[in-house]
């Protein structure tokens, strides 16, 4: 966030940074909270009501968002928020638990990348100069973006993410993949987050993600 909006201040008036600021900062905490109360919300479908005595079963942003996480978002484009705590032993079905847990964020996030897509696609043959209007394309734009980015990177098979957990759940306990990514998961992630190689792969699978799906909302008119 801050290597674009360097880029473009020179482009733009003080008003415009801030309305691009606010927008990023409200796609980043819808994306975060959407996909936290996702996992909390299923967790407790299944039985299990760690999540509501916590206090994550609710949309409020401020339950779900960490502050070096967000911190992390403004700075590097990359950040987290507090994991829900679940205790699978309380679910109704144990494996089918913890499938549904662990993808419903992932799915949450696509939904509305597909949705907010389809809002900026629209926006798209507008073209008012107001300062609302412009806040409003940035934050469809970012609030897509942020989405997608989200569901992506946590489909990766790598402990603790979301995808990992997903095929975890289909596996014994003593699996050797789950005892490698378990044992060397973080290192791994950590080396690919630092991997120039990684960000171009992100960048080509969200640019193609958003063609498809402009492409959907284009059948429309």
């Amino acid at each position: 966030m801050i290597y674009f909006l360097l880029a473009l201040s020179s482009q733009l008036g003080a008003w415009e940074i801030i309305a691009l600021i606010v927008a990023y900062l409200i796609a980043v905490c819808i994306g975060m909270t959407a996909h936290e109360f996702s996992h909390a919300l299923v967790a407790t479908k299944m039985g299990d009501d760690t999540p509501r005595l916590q206090g994550r079963l609710t949309l409020n942003p401020f339950a779900h968002i960490s502050g070096f996480g967000m911190l992390c978002f403004i700075l590097v484009g990359f950040g987290w928020a507090k994991p829900v705590e679940v205790n699978p032993l309380r679910f109704k079905r144990f494996k089918a638990g913890m499938a549904w847990v662990s993808i419903s964020g992932i799915l949450t996030n696509i939904i509305l990348a597909f949705l907010f897509s389809g809002f900026f696609y629209f926006s798209l043959l507008l073209n008012p100069t107001n300062l609302f209007f412009f806040f409003l394309q940035y934050f469809l734009l970012f609030s897509f973006s942020i989405n997608i980015a989200l569901a992506i990177f946590n489909l990766l098979p790598i402990y603790p993410l979301d995808g990992f957990n997903f095929i975890k759940s289909f596996c014994k306990y003593d699996n050797k993949f789950v005892v490698f990514m378990e044992k060397y998961g973080s290192i791994i992630l950590l080396i690919i987050l630092i991997t120039p190689l990684f960000d171009l792969f992100y960048s080509y699978v969200v640019t193609g993600i958003e063609t498809l799906f402009f492409s959907f909302w284009g059948l429309f008119l």
